[in-house]
């Protein structure tokens, strides 16, 4: 039986059909992605998964007592909760559930036979097997870590950006392990690093999901199926977004030619993950092999193991060679560059030129600075060392913040300020809406004002915008967030087609493969690499170094470990030290006794009646020179034994 049966469900809007007769389900252990583009229903259909929106006609069936949680867009928290109790507010039932299982296990103790006290314990062991949860404490610390929220653990959740409270939510989520997770774009927010650690916990918690992405390489890693919201039906695909690519293409072609144009953007888009993905992915079988050759065949050899590890930089540092050509014009000289934000250090020493026709993504971890290049580049923010040189050029550029749209108009008045209904796209003139059609506007939009769009349609204005503008380079920082696939597969052709220079800002591994010819990679020293790979190849290498540093360290220890053994057999005690270990201290007390007696013979003049004065000193000196041998023979034997017992 499936977790969750949808039949035949309908939504509509008003007018608007979203969802009409669509059929569902959900499997243990199936995680579902959900595709198509803004506005077709995607989100409806999620939420009706949830159980928090009403639909119009139709069957929701739930197996009974299933537990169903979804990552809201807008979280929230319990008034004056810190971050980590934020994190640890959903885990209540499991905390209690841990306690009681404990209480149970005293009591079987004592009452072994006791078959309430049996059932109980073996339900709660299920429980906390299913959300594995035995080790919650270390699961708390490990994800608080990853998700970069350590340093915030303690302030009120209030005084965090809206990013970073999504992370503190989805956080709680994953800890909880409901029966279903839904996620609505769950890596929006997040870095790489955190994105990759988000798949690795999906995967290693065999979570039963369906969510909603835009991010490719994502969706490809995660999802067993692939579900399409189109027209308000749903229509089903096997596997990830390669093989969507692939059977999308396939089902295309048995269409009418008014879908040639869909199938054009799906064949390039098909054509650049075969070509790009999948070729890449062949060259590292070779370097995973004889990863795994190293791994097998010298985990006690440290050398071996750095060997490898120099192979790899040598073969990264291929990619990383200068192929700029010299006589394009220079739009930004970068000299030494530093930049202090309020206390903390971004970047130092950075020397670099930008030319007309780079293609460069400024990558790196949250919070590394990458935003605050981009404002140091369009002269917003002034280098705290350093200088940048700028040419003779125009910029066009986009941000997070739609800063180039005014919500009072329409987008009439948006693309046509001086009258008219054409517009001006690199030396083309086109109808209004002959253009905005290409970013799947409809007619009726051209007289809505920009206020009333959600965010996706107005990132999708700002950058149809953009494009119609004269200028010499792209400045872009996070341009995919809040966009649907298919947009983002439009900004890529009109970047792709873009003569002059584009700079990027991006966590989209397969936007930034796809469109960047160089990477600047923010580091952990706060200095940039400069590095020609592609960014999934760059991470491929960065993780298979910190394999093999990892495996170098546990060969070394493992090494050390060796050798301690060794010494401690070469340390043990022999038979006759451990019989001198126990006869030395009676032997010594002797001594000092005797010695205590010569003395006072030595001051008492009655003695020197029976021996002479000179015998009793030359008696004590023998006793005395015996007393520093047995004193010195048992503190070697007890040094020993004590660093016997260190090893």
């Amino acid at each position: 039986m499936a977790l969750i049966d949808l039949q035949k469900i309908s939504k509509h809007y008003s007018t608007q059909k979203i969802l009409i007769e669509i059929n569902f389900h959900i499997d243990e252990g199936e995680r579902i992605v959900i595709l198509g583009k803004n506005g077709s229903g995607k989100s409806t259909l999620i939420k009706i998964i949830n159980g928090t929106l009403e639909y119009d006609g139709g069957e929701r069936i739930i197996k009974q007592n299933l537990e169903v949680q979804m990552l809201s867009q807008k979280p929230e928290f319990k008034d004056g909760d810190t971050v980590r109790e934020a994190v640890e507010a959903g885990l209540k039932d499991l905390n209690n559930a841990k306690n009681r299982y404990t209480e149970l296990s005293l009591l079987l103790a004592e009452d072994f036979e006791n078959k309430k006290y049996i059932d109980e314990h073996e339900k709660l062991s299920r429980y906390i097997e299913h959300h594995n949860a035995w080790n919650l404490d270390d699961k708390i610390e490990r994800i608080i870590q990853h998700f970069d929220l350590k340093q915030y653990e303690d302030k009120p959740i209030t005084l965090l950006s809206g990013g970073e409270q999504r992370r503190v939510a989805l956080a709680s989520l994953l800890l909880q392990k409901p029966d279903i997770l839904l996620l609505d774009e769950p890596t929006n927010h997040l870095d790489v690093y955190m994105v990759e650690f988000l798949e690795e916990l999906i995967l290693k918690e065999k979570f039963t999901l369906v969510f909603i992405s835009h991010d490719r390489y994502f969706i490809d890693k995660i999802a067993t199926k692939s579900i399409e919201v189109e027209d308000g039906s749903l229509r089903e695909y096997s596997g990830g977004y390669s093989n969507y690519l692939t059977q999308k293409a396939q089902y295309i072609r048995t269409l009418q030619k008014q879908h040639d144009n869909l199938l054009g953007v799906l064949k390039r888009e098909n054509e650049w993950f075969a070509r790009g993905v999948r070729a890449r992915l062949k060259r590292n079988e070779g370097r995973k092999e004889r990863l795994m050759t190293i791994r097998e065949n010298a985990k006690n050899n440290p050398a071996k193991i750095k060997k490898m590890s120099i192979e790899l930089q040598r073969e990264a540092k291929h990619f990383n060679r200068d192929k700029s050509i010299n006589k394009q014009k220079m739009l930004f000289e970068v000299e030494n560059l530093g930049l202090t934000l309020g206390n903390k250090e971004l970047l130092k020493d950075f020397t670099t030129r930008i030319l007309q026709k780079d293609v460069i993504a400024i990558v790196g971890p949250n919070g590394s600075g990458k935003s605050t290049l981009l404002k140091a580049l369009l002269g917003r923010m002034e280098p705290t060392v350093g200088k940048i040189k700028q040419g003779d050029f125009k910029i066009g550029y986009f941000d997070q913040h739609r800063e180039l749209l005014d919500d009072d108009k329409n987008l009439i008045e948006t693309f046509c300020p001086h009258g008219g209904d054409r517009v001006s796209v690199r030396g083309k003139d086109l109808h209004i809406y002959g253009y905005l059609k290409n970013f799947l506007f409809s007619r009726e939009f051209l007289e809505k004002k920009i206020g009333m769009l959600s965010g996706g349609e107005k990132n999708r204005i700002a950058l149809a915008l953009l494009f119609t503008l004269d200028v010499d380079i792209l400045i872009l920082d996070e341009p995919t967030n809040d966009l649907d696939i298919p947009t983002i597969n439009i900004l890529e052709e009109q970047l792709t087609n873009f003569a002059g220079a584009v700079i990027i800002v991006s966590h989209d591994r397969y936007f930034v493969d796809k469109i960047a010819k160089k990477l600047f990679i923010f580091k952990k020293d706060k200095h940039i690499e400069e590095s020609h790979q592609q960014y999934s190849e760059y991470l491929d290498f960065e993780h298979e170094l910190k394999e093999l540093d990892e495996m170098q360290k546990q060969s070394l220890e493992k090494s050390k470990i060796v050798e301690i053994k060794e010494k401690s057999k070469i340390l043990k005690l022999t038979f006759k030290e451990k019989i001198a270990l126990e006869k030395l201290p009676l032997e010594i007390e002797e001594l000092e006794i005797k010695i205590e007696e010569k003395n006072r013979s030595l001051g008492n003049p009655k003695c020197y009646e029976k021996i002479e004065i000179t015998t009793l000193a030359k008696e004590l000196g023998e006793l005395e020179l015996v007393y520093e041998q047995k004193i010195e023979e048992l503190l070697t034997i007890q040094e020993k034994e004590e660093e016997i017992n260190l090893i």
